[in-house]
């Protein structure tokens, strides 16, 4: 467990270096992370809204929930393990998952150590991309993304009694998934749903009707973008009740995008929460680096664009999720303050505040108003 208790708002001189051999420590069950070593080096002046959840290890693609009155956030773990970097994330080679916990936002951490790692899933060859977690069924169920042996993304899940885990996972993947970041909602009524994809390395691009085409390139400017995909789940929580659909996701006007529309257009990073009865359909533009979020009536969509929750993050992802405690509202998101590189980043966290129309406020990462 590491703790972190820094105000919301911090002005910092430092890019923290050497952090890699601090971020190989393994935290286990409960017990207090040893004391960060680190040497902090000046290199430029710079201003955050919040500070990293934790610093034992680097930690990115934060979905957080609140079980049984706990928040607890299912994070991808980032290392450094020499891939050479690529326009398709090869560099992102993570190998397995920590859960982190709190009372409350602002509260003590606890890092609960390993909760799966890549040579327990029976399918899986490389990269543990970011995943979620949902609660039904008595039991916990961890849905997340990997590589199976023909370099394919598909989705797994593991269960576990316990929120913080160690999961079990299936031995094979949800049959009919494909592509990467996993988000499960669960609507009013107890049904679940299942959204996910990504364009670029996380291979949506190539799946057209639901079928695989490793010659399919990304698409051009002027081409329809990328649609999300969202499938209902069986009451098991293992499997898809009904063919993948893909998601409208539409401009002010009603219209689909362009791929050339990357200031709004989907490109990864899936988030669905609910609020005065609307569905808030959340994501990364990925590549013009904006948190956007559109309003629906229904979890298939259509959803249409109202505006940026997150201005760009220092990094080149954003990944996010949304939740509401005690009242209160909440964003967890990333950035690579800690180490200045793409591929060791550092989960955080801020409140996330409505307009009276149910709009959400613009957060800007570096603090400024």
């Amino acid at each position: 467990m590491h703790v972190m208790n820094y105000p919301l708002f911090f002005t910092t001189t430092a890019i923290i270096t050497g952090m890699l051999s601090a971020c190989n420590q393994t935290g286990t069950g409960n017990k207090e992370a040893e004391k960060d070593t680190t040497t902090a080096v000046a290199v430029t002046e710079k201003t955050y809204l919040s500070q990293p959840l934790v610093t034992n290890i680097y930690t990115a693609d934060p979905s957080a929930h609140v079980f049984n009155g706990r928040i607890y956030v299912y994070p991808s773990h980032d290392t450094a393990t020499g891939i050479p970097e690529d326009d398709l994330g090869s560099h992102f080679d993570m190998r397995d998952y920590h859960i982190l916990s709190m009372d409350s936002v602002g509260a003590r951490v606890t890092d609960h150590g390993v909760a799966l790692k890549l040579a327990d899933v029976p399918w899986a060859s490389r990269q543990l991309w970011a995943p979620d977690v949902a609660f039904a069924n008595n039991k916990y169920y961890l849905y997340f993304p990997a590589k199976d042996s023909k370099g394919v993304f598909h989705i797994g899940v593991a269960t576990s009694p316990k929120p913080e885990g160690p999961f079990t996972a299936a031995k094979t993947p949800i049959k009919g998934s494909y592509s990467i970041d996993p988000c499960v909602f669960r609507d009013d009524d107890g049904k679940y749903y299942m959204y996910f994809g990504g364009i670029w390395g996380g291979q949506l691009q190539r799946w057209n009707n639901n079928q695989y085409d490793s010659t399919k390139a990304n698409r051009a400017g002027d081409e329809q973008a990328v649609l999300p995909r969202v499938a209902r789940l069986t009451p098991d929580m293992m499997s898809f009740a009904e063919p993948v659909k893909e998601v409208k996701l539409l401009n002010e006007k009603g219209e689909l995008y362009k791929e050339k529309d990357n200031s709004q257009r989907f490109f990864e990073a899936s988030w669905v929460h609910k609020y005065n009865g609307k569905y808030y359909f959340s994501y990364s533009t990925g590549d013009t680096h904006n948190l956007c979020y559109a309003i629906g009536e229904s979890p298939y969509g259509p959803f249409t664009y109202k505006g940026v929750i997150l201005k760009p993050v220092e990094g080149w992802t954003s990944h996010h999720s949304i939740i509401e405690q005690n009242g209160k509202w909440y964003l967890f998101y990333h950035d690579v303050q800690l180490s200045g590189k793409t591929f060791l980043r550092n989960v955080k966290v801020t409140e996330l505040h409505y307009n009276p129309d149910g709009s959400i406020q613009t957060i800007d990462p570096a603090g400024k108003q």
